[in-house]
């Protein structure tokens, strides 16, 4: 049966949506869950189903006669009988392989199928990591390879649903200081006074939803409240919590969030990064400090084990480093938690999140929690401007990151920022870009703060708290700005260059002006971009992610 439908759903696992179609955002929101998105030319959007989309969405809840609904009911054609067929399939395998604690034989790997049980025991990558077979249908587990044994089993196609519990950990009183009456104010949860908020229900439903279940990953938008999530995670479990973050001002930013949402104190939060080393009830590390290697070896390891801690807590999994992932492994005993706005990660490495960190246990759209008010709603717009003719000879000739440089930061662009930020009179604005020489440039041009990874902790506190107090209206800043920034006022957003094609860094960087406004004022999103260069090939393939989530961009040339 054929519906007229937005999608053209094809045997090799892509599915066309036709983007000016009357349904397409409707349908574009529909197969989200299981379908990724890898092409957004204008009116053709192509979403590819791979193993790992489906186990994720089966494990976040979605079985596979809802994802057969939704190809069939937007289809503009047939849907291929064997794709139906091959995804039924695929899906089928998340709970055929389940790892149990038993209290005899302790971590067992259990099988329904012992025939595949028999064939996988085979294979040379197992090696090591089971011990005795129990029975046809199980056979024991080195604790020491729980981690390493999900991610071989993924990597051979069949991924492990991991119920073998966990240990309770160091036991430690945290409570929320919500008030559930409280209801929330225009400006959102940022705006209200201490003490005086709550949990938004999808933020309720997602820790729920991943208490109910084993370890993984909550995916929400930026500035939908995930350090709320991860707080709230923490009252529940109550035990003593270890929190692995992007960097130090990430790292200040949750502590002072956790310092204002509970009822923990100083004294029980620590700061373990490159300039202090504290060990507490509740510790909060960055990702760099816990990957430091010295001959070899890495030198704060010592931090995993330092106390029983009974949560882990994942900031920005996307951005985990890969060094962490082999760490990862060995805490699989542990309750973890991954927060993040996106499951892309640039590296490929999705596959290590799903099986070391856990799989997705629950995610809203974008556009659904926009509609309901707690995210700002965002206009996003690409400008083109022209290379200058002197600089096309240049270009031409130049290769790989020097030529991507050079029309990412071309002089074109200094006067179109400069329009902009003055049709944004009265906009908190910030102004991002890859390009050090480019952004003081940019400074000097608009008479603005230049905010950089080379910008004193500080002074770039000093500049956050300007820029929140309004006395400081334009801020151009570098990468360092991408992720777990609290700049809750910050309206526009104008990026002039970034890292190639990422579309995590794009999703990062419209998350910054997302959070509600208590003026009601919508968001604007501009990327600058030199037309007719490798600087606009790389921006659309930044945008996939955003489109996927529902935003659409217009286009100008100048």
């Amino acid at each position: 049966m054929t519906t007229g439908g937005p999608l053209i759903v094809q045997s090799d696992r892509t599915i066309l949506l036709e983007s000016d179609h009357p349904e397409a955002a409707e349908a574009a929101i529909a197969i989200a869950p299981f379908a990724q998105l890898s092409k957004t030319p204008e009116h053709i959007h192509t979403y590819t189903i791979t193993p790992l989309g489906l186990w994720n969405a089966r494990a976040s809840g979605h079985d596979a006669e809802g994802v057969v609904d939704v190809l069939l009911d937007y289809a503009k054609h047939p849907v291929p009988h064997e794709l139906l067929l091959d995804i039924v399939d695929v899906m089928d395998r998340w709970g055929v392989l389940t790892l149990t604690r038993s209290p005899v034989h302790g971590l067992v790997l259990e099988s329904t199928d012992a025939a595949l049980l028999d064939s996988l025991l085979t294979q040379p990558d197992l090696a090591g990591k089971t011990g005795a077979r129990i029975d046809a249908g199980s056979v024991a587990v080195h604790p020491s390879e729980r981690g390493e044994l999900k991610h071989v089993l993924l990597k051979l196609g069949h991924p492990v649903a991991d119920a073998a519990g966990y240990v309770d950990g160091e036991a430690h009183a945290i409570d929320l200081t919500e008030r559930p009456e409280q209801s929330e104010p225009e400006g959102g949860q940022d705006s209200v006074a201490d003490g005086a908020w709550a949990l938004r229900p999808y933020q309720a439903r997602a820790v729920d939803t991943y208490l109910a279940g084993e370890s993984g990953v909550v995916v929400l938008p930026c500035g939908a409240g995930k350090t709320l999530v991860g707080a709230a995670a923490m009252a529940r479990v109550k035990a003593t919590t270890l929190i692995l973050v992007t960097n130090s001002v990430s790292a200040k930013q949750w502590k002072a969030e956790l310092l204002r949402r509970t009822t923990l104190t100083e004294e029980e939060i620590g700061e373990y990064s490159g300039t202090v080393k504290e060990i507490r009830p509740v510790t909060i590390a960055t990702y760099q400090v816990l990957t430091t290697r010295r001959k070899g070896s890495y030198l704060h390891l010592e931090l995993l084990d330092a106390r029983d801690w009974g949560l882990v807590i994942y900031d920005e999994v996307h951005l985990l480093p890969a060094p962490v992932f082999r760490l990862t492994a060995g805490l699989q005993a542990r309750r973890r938690l991954g927060l993040t706005a996106t499951l892309v990660r640039e590296d490929g490495r999705e596959d290590e999140v799903f099986s070391l960190i856990g799989p997705k246990q629950f995610e809203v759209p974008w556009k659904e929690i926009e509609q309901a008010g707690y995210i700002a709603s965002a206009h996003c717009h690409e400008v083109r401007v022209r290379l200058d003719s002197g600089l096309r000879r240049a270009y031409g000739s130049a290769e790989g990151e020097d030529r991507y440089r050079l029309a990412a930061t071309a002089d074109s662009k200094i006067p179109v920022v400069k329009e902009l930020v003055e049709s944004h009179g009265d906009a908190q604005i910030l102004v991002i870009g890859q390009y050090i020489d480019q952004l003081e440039e940019l400074g000097a041009a608009l008479d603005a703060p230049v905010l950089t990874g080379r910008t004193p902790e500080r002074e770039r506190e000093e500049l956050y708290a300007g820029f929140r107090a309004g006395t400081v209206r334009v801020l151009v800043v570098s990468k360092v700005a991408n992720f777990s920034v609290d700049l809750p006022e910050a309206s526009v957003a104008i990026q002039v260059s970034g890292s190639f094609g990422s579309r995590q860094e794009e999703a990062q960087r419209l998350g910054r002006i997302l959070r509600p406004k208590a003026t009601a004022r919508s968001a604007e999103f501009y990327t600058v971009v030199t037309a007719e260069t490798v600087d606009e090939r790389f921006a659309a393939h930044r945008r996939r992610f955003l489109t996927e989530q529902g935003y659409s961009y217009t286009i100008e040339n100048r």
